[in-house]
This record gives C-alpha cells, sequence and structure tokens, in this order.
C-alpha cells in the first residue's frame, strides 16, 4: 500500500483529513508564533489557518451526524425487539 503523501502549504483544506488539517494548523501557529515570517505572511498563514478550521468544524459535524443516525438506528432497533 503506498504511503498517503505529507500535505503541503498548497493542498487545499477541502481535500485534506481531520488529522492532516490539524497538523497543519500546529504548523502555522508555530511560524507564527516564533516570529519565523514576516506581517504579510503572517496574514496569509491566518488566512489559511481560518480555511483549516473550517474543514475540521465541516468533518466534525460529519461525525456528529453519522454518529446521532447510529444512534437513532439503535435505538429503534432496541425498541422493536
Amino acid at each position: 500500500m503506498p504511503k498517503a503523501s505529507k500535505p503541503t502549504d498548497a493542498t487545499p483544506a477541502e481535500t485534506m483529513t481531520y488529522e492532516e488539517a490539524v497538523a497543519q494548523l500546529e504548523s502555522i501557529l508555530e511560524k507564527i508564533e516564533s516570529g519565523e515570517i514576516g506581517l504579510e505572511a503572517s496574514i496569509q498563514e491566518y488566512e489559511r489557518g481560518v480555511g483549516l478550521i473550517k474543514r475540521c468544524r465541516a468533518i466534525l459535524d460529519q461525525a456528529e451526524q453519522r454518529i446521532e443516525h447510529l444512534d437513532a438506528k439503535r435505538l429503534e432497533a432496541e425498541g422493536g425487539a
């Protein structure tokens, strides 16, 4: 099985897994907090971070909906037994 490629700064947030997006967010925070990048780059990274946060929230919302659906099915099955 081929190893998955690590997301880069150019990887669209919409294609990342939750874990990849969180790793990118951590990387952005490190860059900004360390002062290794200037103001303009910090603003660009901040904007990218906003997109990554939206991606994480969307993934979590989908997971929550799946869990609610599974719980409803389980309750229905238990009620019908």
